[in-house]
């Protein structure tokens, strides 16, 4: 089936890289049939962009194999903050002071940690979602020593309009500074772009799911 011939191409990309990268396959409006395909060539990890999706079709997924990571790549709205805590392994798209807190609530209460990245604004678009640069040191602090969340890495969707490599690398360098190890970056069409640039987590959809 062309789905898996593509899921293999691109993971054997990812893995001839000398560096270990996670290939997160988007299956946001995928069916689960399809979804199982992929499990079958013992691909783990997976993501979606609306929580009551990833409700419906993963919430049996998880429970029968423990092998499966998912993870939150859409925005999250601060009242299904409780739903996603109790489904997603990791939160790609933290970028606010109360959905932090309540993150933190919710793992006070509970033996489950949460591994999250914190969303950058690194176009500075003022319709886009993310922390503006010029504040994130300041929130990388807040959620590690103030809310103790485990923050592992930086996430970002440059602007569609330019080209990738100068946020992509820009990412890198907020990374280091801020001495974190984990990049979310790179989608279908600039996934091999972001690798380049030290991208550990490449998010990767509608190249995969294409019947071309």
């Amino acid at each position: 089936m062309q789905i898996v011939k593509n899921y293999n191409f691109i993971y054997n990309y990812v893995k001839s890289t000398s560096k270990k990268i996670t290939l997160i396959v988007v299956t946001k409006n995928q069916d689960v049939e399809k979804i199982n395909l992929l499990i079958n060539q013992n691909q783990n990890d997976f993501g979606e962009n609306r929580v009551q999706e990833a409700l419906i079709k993963w919430k049996n997924i998880i429970s029968n194999d423990p092998r499966i990571r998912l993870h939150l790549l859409g925005k999250l709205q601060s009242n299904k903050a409780k739903e996603a805590f109790e489904i997603f392994h990791y939160i790609h798209t933290l970028d606010n002071e109360k959905l932090a807190q309540i993150f933190s609530k919710l793992e006070s209460n509970s033996s489950k940690k949460i591994k999250y990245f914190i969303q950058v604004n690194i176009g500075n678009e003022p319709h886009k979602n993310g922390i503006s640069v010029n504040k994130l040191n300041e929130f990388i602090k807040y959620c590690r020593i103030d809310l103790n969340l485990n923050i592992i890495g930086l996430m970002c969707i440059p602007p569609v309009e330019d080209e990738p490599n100068q946020h992509f690398s820009k990412l890198a360098e907020l990374s280091r500074v801020n001495n974190l190890n984990e990049l979310s970056m790179g989608m279908s069409n600039d996934y091999e772009c972001a690798i380049s640039y030290g991208a550990t987590f490449v998010r990767v959809g509608s190249k995969i799911f294409s019947e071309d």
